[in-house]
């Protein structure tokens, strides 16, 4: 089973992304240059041991500290197949480590003074609508970038798997069902938060990409850095994604994040992120001059909403603006934040303002927990002496139970059912069938047997049937869940008057209703 998104973006979270701060509360004494220098010699030592052992293709790693960019290096290859080298100018995909520098394009676009972080998205995007009226006339751009717009995990990922553009996702989510009441419950989603950012950047009548080039990556000089797919395909330097196939390091899939650009869509190299971490550690200043307003981005470093609790020190974690905010034993203000493809990606970011001390760990392979275990091992060396936790293990063993990050398994078609009976004839089940979120699918007859139709671009998956009304399919795509199952609901007359696709109704809205005729 492929390990979906929400592996890195959400379960984790609670466990232990927040926090590696076990050690007893001490007075606290500010970080030397000597102890950053020690970290940065042990964190090299861990980095290459990872490339040694093929944990994964490749990596890079930036370290700033006291306003200057103190480390920057590649380790193992872009593209196991071509065996170039990384280096520090390599450009990855980053995944959702673009939520925290999303909001860093929206805190500039705050301090210009058209909109705040409270206004409201049916003003800025009158085309925008949920589910229930009236949070439509309320929702804003902070409950966008705190994840509490009411809205179920991850809504909409689904529909950018299927293939719909982003405009068509974002009216689309007018059909997703509330999963908690309005700013009651944190809920990571990727397409909330990106229509906060589209609708931010509409009020000064820009695209989204554009915006975050004009208003942060120019000033920066990241000129490695875009929130556009096409860009990152056409970089020379570029470190390609992988994924496990027989034991061996493959580069597979390709993964186009312009649906969800603001929250999943930045390519940057670490040299690029060493010039944003920086901005961050001096309150929205880069080279003496003030590229971001200094309370509009503190603003995305405070608690919104409360996201668990460390098992370690008990003490509560939060998500801020497209950040994860925790506090140590020492009361230092942490931030973070993981990205991860499934298909190719794992990225982490990790801030201790009060030390001006920052990491970034870029891979190319689908998420492990190593680039987490990396930054999280740096911080602790250089801020303790040694790390507090055996994080590769703790990661490790994370990523490697399904229960504790939330991946769904589903029923297991690999085993036969207990008596088979056999299905209805082909011309019972085809046919056009709809759902307001997910749109028309067809059943239709290919190469003998069944198919299924899905999305814009029509995408077809051969079915094989299973037992009496049920049959699966292989799913494809970032979510993906292996084989999946399709179930029909056979009416009097003896035809389907309706069909539940199984991957599909992980909020209970994969049921089609028939809406043609069925096929002769």
């Amino acid at each position: 089973m492929r390990i979906s998104r929400s592996v890195v973006q959400v379960k984790i979270l609670a466990l232990v992304l927040a926090a590696p701060f076990c050690v007893a509360a001490q007075e606290k004494s500010h970080v030397t240059s000597e102890q950053v220098t020690h970290a940065t010699q042990e964190l090299e030592k861990l980095a290459q041991k990872q490339i040694q052992e093929d944990a994964l293709p490749g990596l890079a790693i930036a370290i700033v500290f006291q306003d200057k960019a103190v480390y920057a290096k590649g380790f193992g290859v872009r593209d196991t197949s071509t065996k170039v080298p990384v280096d520090a100018d390599t450009v990855f995909q980053l995944a959702s480590l673009s939520k925290s520098i999303g909001s860093t394009v929206v805190a500039e676009l705050v301090g210009e003074g058209k909109i705040t972080w409270d206004s409201k998205l049916n003003v800025l995007d009158s085309s925008f609508a949920m589910f229930d009226p009236w949070v439509t006339r309320e929702i804003t751009i902070r409950d966008m970038y705190a994840h509490r717009s009411g809205f179920p995990e991850h809504a909409g990922d689904l529909l950018e798997d299927l293939g719909f553009a982003r405009a068509e996702i974002l009216y689309r989510l007018r059909y997703q069902h509330p999963g908690s009441s309005f700013r009651s419950h944190y809920a990571y989603t990727n397409f909330g938060m990106t229509e906060g950012g589209i609708a931010a950047a509409k009020a000064y009548g820009l695209e989204w990409e554009e915006a975050a080039k004009q208003k942060l990556y120019k000033p920066l000089g990241m000129t490695s850095t875009s929130s556009r797919y096409a860009d990152f395909v056409a970089r020379p330097n570029k470190a390609l994604g992988h994924v496990l196939v027989n034991g061996k390091w493959v580069q597979k899939f390709k993964r186009d994040p312009d649906a969800q650009s603001p929250t999943g869509g930045v390519s940057s190299s670490v040299n690029g992120l060493a010039k944003w971490m920086r901005l961050q550690l001096a309150n929205g200043k880069f080279d003496g001059k003030q590229i971001v307003n200094e309370k509009a981005l503190a603003e995305t470093h405070h608690p919104h909403m409360l996201t668990g609790f460390n098992p370690f020190t008990q003490l509560p974690t939060f998500y801020g603006l497209g950040w994860n905010v925790s506090y140590d034993p020492e009361g230092r203000l942490r931030l973070n934040h993981s990205g991860a493809f499934a298909l190719g990606a794992a990225t982490y970011v990790n801030l201790v303002p009060g030390e001006q001390l920052g990491i970034v760990v870029l891979t190319n392979a689908y998420p492990l927990g190593i680039a987490e275990a990396l930054g999280t091992t740096f911080l602790d060396i250089a801020l303790y002496g040694k790390p507090t936790q055996d994080w590769f293990a703790i990661f490790k063993q994370v990523y490697s139970n399904p229960a504790a990050i939330g991946t769904v398994l589903g029923f297991d078609y690999s085993k036969p059912p207990a008596s088979l009976a056999p299905a209805l004839k082909n011309s019972a089940y085809g046919g056009r069938y709809a759902n307001d979120f997910f749109g028309d699918i067809s059943i239709i007859r290919k190469d003998g047997g069944l198919a299924i139709v899905q999305g814009p671009r029509k995408m077809t998956f051969a079915m094989k049937h299973y037992d009496r009304d049920t049959f699966t399919y292989e799913t494809q795509g970032e979510n993906a869940v292996g084989r999946s199952g399709i179930t029909f609901t056979v009416g009097p007359d003896g035809t389907a008057t309706k069909v539940l696709v199984e991957n599909l109704d992980v909020h209970d809205e994969g049921v089609f209703k028939r809406e043609s005729a069925p096929q002769p």
